[in-house]
């Protein structure tokens, strides 16, 4: 008879690994992205995803701007211009000009994968280099290279140079693209970057999180588990 308690532990435990699994596995189909235009700065050889949007950006002469186009959950999993971030290159045939500040912009249209249905992105990416007033923005330097620009009711960035022709900041569940014409928004940290450079709270709970239902079942195994143990405890 004292098997009996301790048969029962371990098929309780079996099955609490089971649910946690089966959790994981939902949690992970139901994982999150936004496709949108994210927003990168460098002074350098590099990019740094940028910590405030291009609408407040006041880039300083001598920096280059780039835009990619892709689905990521933040700015943690976001995928950066492909194209190297070189001024020199850039602004070789832009001279300099008083009251005026020259930055090099690079615009990265993303893959097909991350295209919106119907869409097909660009092959090449776009650069330039633009030649703005001192106290420019960073959304001033994209438009004087990029036009045309399309923006949301909410200031979101949602297209460059036209594309992609509808959809702005969509919510993408792993496996099953959204339609453009979503409303979902991206986070604050996706082309939004002037709200927040926190990574993407605004996304609903119950698109990544377990139920209700998940949670009180492994509650409940976890509870059997636990009476079970002490049964055996007092029986021995």
């Amino acid at each position: 008879m004292r098997g009996r308690p301790a048969a029962l532990v371990l098929a309780l435990c079996a099955a609490l690994v089971a649910v946690v699994t089966v959790l994981g596995a939902a949690g992970a189909a139901q994982a999150a992205g936004y496709r949108y235009w994210s927003f990168w700065q460098s002074d350098g050889g590099s990019w740094a995803y940028a910590t405030q949007g291009p609408a407040t950006a006041r880039p300083a002469d001598g920096t280059v701007d780039g835009f990619r186009f892709s689905v990521s959950a933040d700015s943690q999993d976001s995928a950066k211009p492909r194209t190297a971030p070189g001024f020199a290159a850039l602004c070789a045939d832009t001279p300099a000009k008083p009251g005026t500040k020259r930055v090099g912009v690079v615009i990265d249209f993303g893959s097909a994968t991350d295209a919106p249905s119907g869409e097909t992105p660009p092959v090449s990416p776009r650069t330039g280099c633009a030649q703005v007033r001192t106290d420019a923005s960073s959304a001033e330097a994209l438009a004087a290279v990029a036009k045309p620009l399309r923006y949301n009711a909410d200031a979101l960035l949602c297209a460059i140079a036209g594309y992609p022709g509808t959809g702005c900041g969509e919510q993408v569940s792993a496996g099953a693209p959204a339609s453009p014409e979503s409303s979902d928004s991206a986070p604050a940290t996706s082309a939004s970057q002037s709200e927040s450079s926190s990574s993407s709270s605004s996304a609903d709970e119950s698109d990544g999180g377990p139920s209700l239902s998940v949670l009180a079942g492994v509650a409940a195994v976890l509870a059997l588990g636990a009476a079970a143990f002490w049964q055996s405890r007092r029986r021995g």
